[in-house]
């Protein structure tokens, strides 16, 4: 029996106080810890990564429901979306070099945290647990680009228009799921901000209903084609809820920027160690 997996599922720990801090984000680290602490192969932690952000994403969700903060209607419609991105991400995951896919996920990683750098320069620190000033956009108003999808009366090229927002944003994200097996919160809650005018509360609210359908279908798409490691998967995934309630007590405690910059210098030293052993392995083959 291969110890190995469950010896390291603390470190699931580490992903959900990351998720229950920043509310996004630290399903990214997964991968790389799966790959590199674990040892499994990079499709393997994808699948892997998908459970732990599936699970992660429903629990949040649910949370967030019974404040009032999910919008069920446009968040399914956003996940079905993407629908085909995520079985194009998944077919493409399949069949890539294991250590092209690594190098890719590289690139993910640093844009995520140059994402969430770009989000703090020049803010106050703030308490996680404070949504930021969200964007000037229009509220739930019937002149809201979000009526389009929740019943309102809108023009028909603001609806056209909309609706091409929301599919190629959800198309996006559902390629991103099923390629690297994380959530894509980073594409998601801005695109219901700013293409169907959500507050921020009910963005993020709302993205981890979206997260939690691109999940699920990226994982349905390989069931029967690859294998899953539940000693690894398991463990991760209860280590990385537990985390997740952790995570808030943190963030009471410390400021939003601090929690980022923490955050963003764990990912940038990742991406380097995942960049520089990948590459010698793809120079070297």
């Amino acid at each position: 029996m291969n110890l190995r997996p469950l010896l390291v599922s603390p470190l699931g720990f580490l992903i959900g106080v990351s998720l229950g801090a920043l509310g996004g984000g630290g399903s990214i680290l997964a991968v790389p810890m799966l790959v590199y602490a674990a040892g499994e192969s990079p499709q393997a932690a994808t699948t892997t990564s998908l459970i732990v952000v599936g699970s992660a994403a429903l629990l949040g969700m649910l949370a967030h429901h019974r404040a009032g903060r999910v919008r069920i209607v446009p968040g399914v419609v956003f996940g079905l979306a993407g629908i085909g991105g995520s079985m194009l991400g998944t077919a493409l995951n399949r069949a890539a070099d294991a250590d092209v896919l690594l190098l890719a996920f590289a690139g993910l990683m640093l844009v995520v945290a140059w994402r969430m750098w770009s989000s703090t320069a020049g803010s106050p620190g703030r308490r996680a647990d404070r949504d930021p000033d969200p964007p000037a956009v229009p509220g739930r108003g019937t002149t809201s680009a979000g009526g389009v999808l929740v019943g309102a009366r809108v023009e028909p090229g603001r609806v056209l228009v909309t609706a091409a927002k929301v599919l190629l944003a959800g198309t996006i994200v559902g390629f991103v799921t099923g390629f690297f097996g994380v959530g894509g919160g980073f594409v998601v809650v801005p695109a219901l901000v700013l293409a169907l005018g959500f507050d921020m509360p009910d963005a993020v609210g709302t993205s981890l209903l979206v997260i939690f359908i691109n999940a699920a279908v990226a994982l349905a798409g390989r069931l029967g084609t690859t294998s899953i490691d539940w000693a690894a998967a398991v463990p991760f995934t209860i280590a990385a809820l537990v985390g997740a309630s952790v995570g808030k007590s943190v963030a009471d405690r410390l400021p939003t920027v601090t929690l980022v910059r923490w955050f963003v210098g764990v990912l940038v030293a990742l991406a380097a160690y995942v960049i520089l052993t990948a590459g010698v392995a793809v120079l070297s083959g």
